[in-house]
C-alpha cells in the first residue's frame, strides 16, 4: 500500500479515535520537545543563578513566537487548504498551494529576521529591557531570531504541510529531533565551550543550530516522498488559482495575527511585572514557559485534528467530521484536567527547577498555581479557531483572536493590575478566558446552526 492510499485511509475510513490519535500523538510529541527545548534554555540559564540573564532570555519569547507565526501564515493557511483540496481530489493545485507556501514562508522569514537586526534597539526597548537585562536579551535575540529565524520559520511550515497530507510522524520527528538536538547543544555551549558569563550566548546558538539540522531534515525528508505527488516544489512561476491564494491568507493571516496578539499579551504581562521587580519579572518568564506544557499539548491536539477536519468539511462527510471534533475536544480537556492538578500540587517544586533565589520562587509559585486555572478554558479558545481554520473560515477564526487579544485578555491585564496589583496580572487569564470561550461557543453554535446542520453522525 503506497503511503498516498495510507493516508487516505487515515482521512476517510479508519475509527476516528485511531485517527486523530495517529495524527495528534505524533504532534503532541513533538509540541512537547519544542517546549522543553524553551525551557532547557530557562533551566540552564537558571544555573547561573542570575535573575537578570533569566529575565533577558524570557523578554525574548513573544519574539520567537513571532517567528512560529510567520510559519503559521503559510504553514497552517497553506496546510489547511491542502487538506481540503485533496478533499476535492484536486491534487495538482494542492502542489502549487505546497511550493506557494514554502516560497512564502522563506520571503517571510528573511524579511523578518533582517528587520530584527536592523531595529535591535527599538526592540529591546519595545519589549521592556532595562540596564540589567539589555545585553542578555539582545544577546540572544540575534542568534536565536536573526540567525536561527529562518528556518526555525521554514521548518515549522513543512511540518505543516506534511501533517497536511497525513504524515504526522514525519512531521513529529523532525520537530522532535530538533529539540533534542537543543538540548544537548545547551550544556555544551553554554558550560564548556564559552567562558562564564556567557552562558546566553551558549544558548542562544545551540538553539540556531538545533533548527538548522532540523530544517535539514525536512528538506531531505520532503525530496526523498517520491510516493506523494503533492510534496514537490514547482517553479516560482507556477503559481496557484487565485481563490487559492486567498485561502491561504485568509486561514493564515488570522492564524499569524492570533499568534501576534497572543505575543502582545506576553509583552505587556512582562512589562507590567518588571515594574514590580527583576524577580517578579524572572518569576513570571519561568511561569510563562511552565503553563505551556499542557498548552502545547492543547495546540497539538488541535493541529493533529485540523487536517481531518479540514478534509472531511471539503469531502462534504460531516458526520465524520463531527466524530473528529468531540473526541478532540474531550482529549483535550482531559490533559488541562490533569494539568491543573499536577501543577497545583507541585508548583514549588516545578519553579525552583528552573532558580534557586527564593524571592523567585515564591512569586513563580503562586503565579503558576493562579494562571494555571485557566488551562481549559485558553485550551477552548485556540481549539474553535482551529476549528474554523479547518473549515477555512479565517473570518471567523480572526474575529475570535482579534476579540480575545484586544477585547478581553490585555485591557483585562490593565484593569486588574490597576485595581489588584500584582495579583490582578496573574488571574486576568482567568477572567479574560471566561468571556473568550462563551463568546466563541456562541459563535460555533450559529456559524453550525446555519451551515453544518442536518450532518448524520459517525461514531
Amino acid at each position: 500500500m503506497t503511503a498516498e492510499v495510507k493516508n487516505k485511509e487515515l482521512f476517510e475510513s479508519m475509527p476516528i479515535a485511531r485517527a486523530v490519535n495517529t495524527m495528534a500523538i505524533p504532534t503532541v510529541i513533538s509540541q512537547l520537545i519544542v517546549l522543553i527545548y524553551n525551557i532547557a534554555d530557562t533551566f540552564f540559564i537558571g544555573r547561573t543563578g542570575n535573575p537578570f540573564m533569566v529575565g533577558g532570555a524570557s523578554l525574548i519569547l513573544p519574539v520567537f513566537n513571532i517567528c512560529l507565526s510567520i510559519s503559521g501564515l503559510a504553514g497552517i493557511g497553506g496546510g489547511a487548504l491542502v487538506s481540503r483540496l485533496l478533499g476535492r481530489n484536486r491534487e495538482d493545485e494542492a502542489r502549487r498551494v505546497c511550493s506557494f507556501s514554502i516560497y512564502l514562508s522563506l520571503l517571510t522569514a528573511g524579511v523578518f529576521s533582517l528587520s530584527a537586526l536592523i531595529f535591535m534597539s527599538p526592540l529591546m526597548n519595545l519589549l521592556g529591557a532595562d540596564a540589567d537585562t539589555y545585553g542578555y536579551a539582545s544577546s540572544y535575540a540575534f542568534f536565536v531570531i536573526v540567525c536561527g529565524g529562518v528556518p526555525t520559520v521554514l521548518s515549522n511550515t513543512l511540518a505543516a504541510l506534511l501533517r497536511s497530507v497525513g504524515e504526522s510522524k514525519k512531521a513529529g520527528f523532525g520537530i522532535t529531533m530538533g529539540g533534542l538536538i537543543n538540548i544537548g547543544l545547551d550544556p555544551l555551549f553554554m558550560f564548556v565551550l564559552l567562558p562564564e558569563g556567557k552562558e546566553i550566548i551558549g544558548a542562544g546558538v545551540a538553539t540556531c543550530l538545533s533548527n538548522i539540522l532540523a530544517c535539514g531534515y525536512f528538506i531531505i525528508t520532503i525530496l526523498r516522498m517520491s510516493d506523494n505527488p503533492v510534496l514537490r516544489l514547482t517553479s516560482p512561476t507556477d503559481i496557484p488559482e487565485r481563490e487559492s491564494i486567498r485561502g491561504v491568507f485568509s486561514v493564515g493571516l488570522p492564524s499569524a495575527i492570533s499568534t501576534l496578539l497572543f505575543d502582545l499579551d506576553y509583552v505587556v504581562i512582562d512589562r507590567l511585572m518588571s515594574g514590580y521587580s527583576g524577580q517578579a519579572l524572572a518569576a513570571v518568564g519561568i511561569v510563562l514557559k511552565a503553563e505551556r506544557l499542557p498548552l502545547n499539548v492543547g495546540v497539538g491536539i488541535c493541529q493533529g485534528m485540523t487536517p481531518i477536519i479540514a478534509y472531511n468539511f471539503s469531502a462534504r462527510n460531516l458526520g465524520r467530521m463531527n466524530g473528529a471534533k468531540r473526541y478532540s475536544m474531550l482529549l483535550g480537556l482531559v490533559c488541562a484536567a490533569a494539568s491543573i492538578a499536577l501543577y497545583e500540587l507541585f508548583a514549588g517544586q516545578i519553579i525552583g527547577i528552573f532558580i534557586d533565589d527564593a524571592e523567585t520562587v515564591r512569586l513563580g509559585t503562586g503565579f503558576l498555581r493562579a494562571r494555571v486555572l485557566a488551562t481549559p478554558l485558553m485550551f477552548l479558545s485556540f481549539f474553535h479557531v482551529h476549528l474554523f481554520n479547518g473549515f477555512g473560515k479565517g473570518g471567523y477564526a480572526l474575529f475570535l483572536g482579534v476579540t480575545r487579544w484586544l477585547v478581553f485578555n490585555i485591557p483585562m491585564l490593565f484593569i486588574l493590575n490597576h485595581f489588584f496589583q500584582i495579583n490582578g496580572i496573574v488571574f486576568s487569564q482567568l477572567a479574560a478566558d471566561t468571556l473568550t470561550v462563551a463568546l466563541s461557543f456562541f459563535v460555533y453554535r450559529s456559524y453550525e446552526k446555519h451551515h453544518l446542520m442536518g450532518s448524520s453522525d459517525e461514531a
